[in-house]
């Protein structure tokens, strides 16, 4: 059986050497062999570029970079109340603390307070104007607000310095809204509601829903979810020659960094360099949200003309930074005697925050992923993304996409265990098609059509889950559980089936470009710069076998340097997936200039007399092929120089075919769909609510995969990131009671916030690519293996509801919420018996 590594790396040598056994057999170490052989770069598997550097410890990150000589660090003074209008502030208590250098409030900034991402409503610190009379009035908006900058000689005394906010701050309390439902009662929202509808039938939903044989009506409530990247937020601002300035930031976002500084510095963007080597880890949490950090830096740095670092602690990064979008759903369906569905409406609110930041296109994404991999004939989806005094909720892996199709995998769930089926069955037939309907749901409507009118012509759902039900004995292990409950009072089991369909690219259609530069050097070695950032996921990697795939080399010639805005402009942040799809095409592009340039070249050079066809030169395992001769590619590239050869090239990509509008939210916002499936057993302690993951069995479609090791170890990774999201994960806020705690978030740190564990993974995770192609023409047809994975645990809650309902004999459907906590479980479990006593 196939062990997570971690759960064996404290195991005898012979489990380790069984374990690297078991995993190899996820992949075809022989072809791939052979392919390397035959000069293939890509299709592969690689270890990432900088493992030797991780696990010696060498990779440096931006605290690891050596301080220049003056450099000041910062600290931020937190509001402590979750609303409520400033009257004073006394700063100059602070300015007088030891090692304090300076106090910086929203009047020190040159440019406009803001750091909005599309909306210009999130203040880089807190509003605040100061009175003639040495008063001041500003408003805070969540527990946790910056107000004020402390600059320091360290960082102990600026945190220490920073930490007396609650003494210098004079704060009229308001009232809070917290939640969501709250904020929706009230027509509070960060953004305009979104409404996303399609009738296939005279009525649309509401007919449908009214005619159809049974009808269901419910609500649901998931959690929101913190990155907890392991390298916290950071930013190292230095003040460079002529008023230029240099931030180092650990961001997914480069290009969006150089805007908001140079903005809030009233530069131009040439004037603001920002760079990035590597990320400890990012998910979605610093695409947007590095942004305060990296303004503060700056703004301090060009006040002080010192160099400024910020590095928050764990602890004021929760309490200052949003995550994953908690979403309230309440939804009403029609559906056969099949469990088809036939209609259906759903109100999505979500809790946005305190500011817009991404709240608009995540709402997007989450409608557009409510159908997930089923036709919806009938469908009308309302979005709200709720004003609430809470942290900016963000970008996480997934995008919103994970909220929209839960919903339906819950009504599918409900609707199951209501007919008495089989929920692989319910979601089978819901499935989207291939071709025209003749069923009776949409007669004579194509059932591979989008709500947001988008045609599936990329399907490969059917055969997928057909082969995961096949290889993971899903049907035999079934009716082995529902042996062993039948006897078992107290532990119960449960197993689950859920398919996933992703849809890839930026919604804003402008995003899905990218550049790289591609430089070859006289001795043969490459060095590439793209628009893309590295977080671990491996995305270096993979651009630098396209590039050696691309001219034939030797991966090892290959260095992906730092991206750098000095370097490509304009770039994309690393989201939505699209990191290489779009920066591997742009470095492909750049490769197959510099490759024409050197093929023309060594045709008209060692071609003969007559010279040879440019197109019949090949370049393999460091050689070139030309005119029946093979030369070493190092003495090629030497020679192309002596000749005046353009050896670098840029390279650019933009992803066609793609169109959006937002007003009527229709078009093709996707390039193609990603599809995957898993398998999860679970065990249930009906007793404490405690559980245990036993076994999954995950089929996912990476296309033609650039480099399969990363990419199983991207989806393994989702899978148990996803489970900790819809399990352990849960974020807790006091609730509005008239108290200073009011909003505060309770759950700020390892202590009370539970990730999952290498323990958590389960003792059998057999984790497998699904072999096909992408039908459009990314980047060596591959696809992409970052957020649509994390939809894949959505078989863990579904496994746990199925434990749950045997308790009740599957008669009653288990009122379980997301996270499936262990008290949420007692809850669900205790209802469910409930109603079994009732039932008699």
């Amino acid at each position: 059986m196939n062990k997570p590594l971690d759960t064996v790396l404290l195991q005898p040598a012979e489990a380790f050497a069984d374990y690297l056994k078991n995993a190899a057999l996820r992949i075809d170490a022989s072809a791939e062999a052979t392919a390397q052989r035959n000069g293939a770069r890509v299709g592969v598997s690689r270890p990432h570029e900088s493992a030797h550097l991780h696990v010696a410890g060498e990779a440096a990150y931006i605290d690891d970079l050596p301080e220049l000589s003056g450099t000041l660090h910062a600290a931020l003074g937190l509001s402590p109340l979750a609303h409520g209008r400033i009257t004073a502030m006394a700063l100059d208590t602070i300015r007088a603390l030891p090692g304090v250098v300076a106090v910086l409030s929203a009047a020190d900034i040159p440019g406009p307070n803001d750091c909005g991402s599309i909306v210009h409503d999130d203040p880089i610190l807190a509003h605040v104007a100061f009175n003639a009379d040495g008063s001041c009035s500003g408003e805070v908006r969540y527990l946790g607000q910056p107000v004020f900058a402390v600059i320091a000689q360290t960082r102990d005394a600026a945190r220490r310095a920073a930490a007396r906010a609650k003494d210098v701050l004079t704060i009229e309390a308001l009232p809070p809204v917290i939640t969501p439902q709250e904020a929706h009662a009230k027509a509070q929202y960060v953004v305009p509601p979104m409404h996303l509808v399609r009738s296939t039938t005279p009525g649309g939903a509401r007919a449908a829903i009214d005619a159809a044989p049974h009808r269901l009506k419910d609500t649901l409530s998931v959690g929101g979810q913190e990155q907890f990247y392991l390298e916290g937020q950071i930013s190292y601002a230095i003040p460079l020659e002529d008023g230029c300035m240099k931030v180092h930031c650990s961001t997914q976002h480069p290009t969006e960094m150089q805007h908001l500084v140079a903005h809030a510095l009233k530069l131009h963007a040439h004037d603001v360099q920002v760079e990035c080597r590597r990320m400890g880890g990012g998910f979605g949490g610093k695409e947007s949200q590095s942004g305060l950090f990296a303004c503060v830096a700056a703004v301090a740095a060009r006040k002080l003309n010192r160099p400024v670092k910020l590095r928050v602690d764990r602890d004021d990064d929760f309490m200052v930074t949003g995550r994953r979008h908690c979403f309230w759903y309440e939804y009403e369906v029609g559906y056969d005697n099949d469990g088809r569905v036939l209609g259906a409406e759903v109100t999505m609110v979500s809790r946005a925050g305190h500011s817009a930041d991404l709240s608009g296109p995540v709402m997007t994404r989450a409608l557009c992923h409510f159908d997930n991999a089923y036709w919806l004939p009938d469908v009308a989806m309302h979005g709200f993304s709720a004003k609430t005094n809470t942290q900016s909720n963000t970008a996480f892996r997934g995008f919103g996409g994970p909220q929209g199709a839960i919903a339906i995998e819950n009504i599918l769930d409900t609707i199951a265990r209501t007919l008495g089926k089989d929920p692989l069955d319910v979601r089978r037939i819901n499935f989207y098609g291939k071709a025209p309907s003749g069923g009776a749901a949409g007669a004579g409507v194509s059932r591979n059509v989008t709500p947001y009118g988008q045609q599936v012509t990329d399907n490969v759902i059917h055969e997928l889950t057909a082969e995961l039900e096949a290889n993971s004995s899903y049907r035999a292990r079934r009716e082995q559980i529902a042996q062993f409950n039948a006897h078992s009072p107290v532990l119960k089991r449960g197993i689950a089936l859920t398919p996933l369909k992703f849809g890839i690219s930026f919604n804003v259609k402008h995003f899905n470009q990218a550049g790289a530069l591609v430089h070859v050097y006289t001795d043969g070695s490459i060095l590439v710069n793209h628009g893309g950032t590295e977080m671990g996921q491996g995305l270096n990697t993979k651009v630098a076998q396209v590039v050696a795939h691309e001219l034939g080399v030797a991966f090892e010639r290959v260095r992906v340097t730092a991206t750098d805005t000095h370097k490509v402009a304009n770039t994309s942040a690393t989201a939505a997936s699209t990191g290489s799809d779009l920066n591997g095409k742009a470095a492909q592009d750049a490769a197959r200039q510099i490759k024409a340039r050197l093929a023309t070249f060594a045709a008209e050079r060692h071609g003969g007399a007559s010279g040879a066809d440019p197109a019949a030169v090949t370049f393999s395992n460091d050689q070139v092929h030309v005119a029946g001769k093979t030369l070493a590619f190092a003495d090629v590239v030497a020679q192309a120089y002596t000749e005046r050869v353009q050896l670098w090239s840029d390279g650019f990509y933009a992803t066609p075919g793609l169109s959006w509008d937002r007003e009527t939210m229709q078009g093709r916002p996707f390039f193609y769909f990603a599809y995957g499936a898993a398998v999860s057993e679970v065990v249930v302690d009906t007793l404490t609510g405690e559980w245990k993951l036993l076994r999954a069995d995950v089929l996912h479609d990476a296309g033609r995969s650039l480099n399969p090791a990363v990419d199983i170890g991207q989806v393994e990774g989702a899978f148990i990131q996803g489970m900790g999201w819809l399990t352990t994960e849960e974020l807790v806020w006091h609730p509005a009671d008239g108290t200073p705690r009011a909003g505060l978030l309770t759950t700020h740190a390892p202590s009370t916030y539970k990730i999952p564990t290498a323990n958590d993974c389960p003792p059998v995770f057999n984790v497998k690519l699904y072999e096909g192609d992408n039908t459009e023409d990314t980047i060596h047809r591959s696809k992409a293996a970052g957020e649509p994975p994390l939809l894949l645990p959505f078989s863990v809650f579904f496994a746990i509801r199925d434990a749950v309902s045997a308790v009740g004999g599957h008669r009653t459907d288990p009122p379980l919420q997301a996270p499936a906590t262990s008290e949420a479980i007692l809850r669900a479990v205790t209802a469910v018996a409930a109603a079994a006593r009732r039932a008699g």
